[in-house]
């Protein structure tokens, strides 16, 4: 048994609340289009359910001993809330175990989150197995990396990387998506113009001083599909950094990978009691009122 179980188990026993087996995997795609298996995470309140639930996707730094503990700090918050959370790890069997925030090799486009999308729509497939999940009431979370697969996976596109069909019409009930990167290419949503296209409501949140993933894009996107009469909702926080959700001290690292920057490298971080506090209570009201 991992330290990461073994640690998520104690958690869960101490809050009294089930997990899953330990050494969970689910059944994802490979880019070669066979079927492998990838390690996740479950949290489960007490009791029998059915419980609505929420898949969350972890950011660059992803669920090794490198990650940055926001993934598991929401899940156990919305476990509290009595939502089951899954968190699939995309990065640790597909050898980026210590994630990809500086890691500037052409590996890292093996999980971007074009591709990770799918894994969305794999841990939404897993979810539906579960007799104590409420299939029709599951909600997508992400931050930073897993924001903009959060991005990717919700927009309506007819694009081959894009999951289609009845996967993705009968997917998600709603999204909240956590400082990501807006400028990527997302269905006709591309360079600042065209429409952001979700198919469910989608709630953004951002900091304003965030120099990683810039608020302006996310602020433009929400603006043009509200505009064109899509549920796009965006809150940008006063004052805060880029994963506003840590518990970690701001701080700057000039290491990580930074379109956004001069010289395409740097970014700072660190969490923000008041962003926190209020993204708790939006993120609690928004997927009450769709998951409910």
């Amino acid at each position: 048994m991992t330290w990461r179980v073994s640690l998520l188990l104690g958690i869960l026993l101490l809050g009294g609340c089930a997990a899953a087996t330990p050494g969970l995997t689910i059944p994802a795609t490979a880019r070669n289009g066979a079927v492998e298996q990838i390690p996740a995470s479950l949290y489960k309140p007490e009791g029998a359910g059915p419980f609505p639930a929420v898949v969350i996707m972890h950011d660059c730094s992803g669920l090794g001993p490198t990650s940055s503990g926001a993934p598991d700090r929401w899940a156990r918050e919305l476990q509290r809330q009595g939502y089951v959370v899954l968190l699939p790890d995309s990065f640790s069997s597909r050898g980026h175990a210590f994630g990809i925030c500086t890691d500037s090799s052409p590996a890292r486009n093996e999980v971007r989150p074009y591709r990770r999308a799918n894994d969305a729509y794999a841990a939404l497939a897993y979810l539906r197995t579960l007799s104590y999940v409420d299939g029709e009431h599951v909600g997508l979370m992400g931050g930073s990396h897993g924001g903009a697969t959060t991005l990717v996976a919700k927009v309506a596109s007819g694009n081959n990387w894009q999951p289609l069909g009845h996967a993705e019409r009968a997917g998600f009930a709603a999204a909240v998506a956590l400082y990501p990167a807006c400028s990527l290419p997302l269905g006709n949503w591309r360079n600042g113009s065209g429409t952001y296209r979700p198919r469910a409501p989608l709630l953004i949140l951002i900091g304003e001083k965030d120099d990683w993933t810039p608020a302006e894009p996310c602020v433009n996107l929400a603006a043009a599909a509200q505009a064109a009469g899509y549920p796009v909702s965006i809150t940008v926080f006063p004052g805060a950094y880029h994963a506003f959700d840590s518990t970690l001290p701001v701080h700057y690292l000039a290491g990580r990978i930074n379109p956004n920057a001069p010289n395409g490298r740097g970014a700072t971080t660190g969490g923000d009691a008041r962003a926190w506090r209020e993204s708790i209570r939006q993120v609690d009201a928004f997927f009450a009122r769709y998951l409910r």
